[in-house]
């Protein structure tokens, strides 16, 4: 595996967090905004939508071969994931040229599977005005929390964490690029009580019967996938499998140190034990239930 080498890029330094329309962001996601705002969204595509650290990659990975798996199978081997399932809001100028949203744009694929990891509040509108389908992944606050600290910590265009201790703060203030995640799993599960064609998906049922939620994902998107093919596609995307294979763990992107952490590192439930002090797992439950009360959304911390 070749590790991408830290010491050639331009960037300068790490950047800074700055509120953006009431949401903690960066410029690599602003940057573009005005283009990411009025995206023009069609009929079939695909939006898969995340907190990041939720399985964005897993279900991106799930739905390409729900759909190209058998047509290209030099796609499956020779173009990384992120440049199949382009992220709609990134603007990485300082390492690329290419907007998010022009690699959406120029996507050859029908339906184009493009993700995000916006609130609902900011994605585009034409999303909704056509009436595109959106998989949504939701992950359990407290394992979330521990993959996005280990995230920021090796991933360069991201703000430096600190230490557990204070990145656990910062999480539970919503101080985390992209916002709070209370908001972020909350204001899209109400998204799917309005709008019939979201997907709503727990990274915690992904684990447990990865199978059972590729056969849920099929019948959404009104896919008639063979048994023998949805096997396939579930031994193809065990963590494992995708660990190893240099087109989906993301060992092609120079911003991301592959010495502090892999990008995928675990996918487990439950680390966050490994993690959590008693005193941080007490203040982070009492926050949790101040944040959580008015929404229905339930999450499994153990399975």
């Amino acid at each position: 595996m070749e590790i991408p080498d830290m010491a050639s890029l331009k960037l300068q330094s790490r950047p800074e967090i700055f509120d953006f329309e009431g949401v903690s962001m960066t410029h690599f996601f602003t940057d573009n905004w005005e283009k990411v705002k009025n995206f023009q969204a069609r009929p079939d595509d695909i939006l898969i939508a995340t907190y990041p650290k939720a399985g964005t990659t897993w279900v991106s990975y799930i739905l390409d071969l729900l759909y190209f798996g058998n047509d290209d199978p030099e796609r499956q081997t020779s173009q990384p994931i992120n440049m199949r399932v382009p992220f709609l809001e990134s603007c990485f100028q300082e390492i690329s040229t290419v907007t998010g949203t022009e690699m959406a744009d120029n996507l050859p694929t029908s339906p184009r599977l493009i993700k995000t990891h916006l609130p609902v509040q900011l994605v585009p509108k034409s999303f909704w005005e056509q009436n595109s389908r959106v998989v949504y992944v939701g992950r359990n606050a407290k394992d979330n929390a521990v993959s996005y600290f280990h995230f920021d910590r090796m991933n360069m265009v991201q703000p430096d964490p600190g230490d557990w201790n204070s990145f656990i703060e910062k999480f539970m203030k919503g101080k985390n690029v992209f916002g709070p995640w209370y908001d972020h799993v909350s204001g899209w599960w109400e998204k799917k009580q309005t709008y019939s064609n979201l997907l709503y998906l727990f990274y915690e049922d992904l684990v447990e019967d990865t199978g059972r939620e590729v056969e849920r994902l099929s019948s959404f998107l009104g896919l008639s996938t063979s048994v023998e093919e949805r096997e396939k596609i579930t031994k193809g995307v065990q963590f494992d499998a995708m660990k190893q294979n240099n087109m989906t763990n993301h060992v092609n992107i120079p911003f991301m140190d592959f010495k502090i952490s892999p990008f995928m590192r675990k996918g487990k439930v439950g680390d966050w034990k490994d993690h959590f002090t008693v005193a941080q797992n007490e203040q982070f439950d009492e926050v949790y239930k101040q944040k959580m009360e008015k929404t229905t959304v339930r999450f499994r911390t153990e399975i």
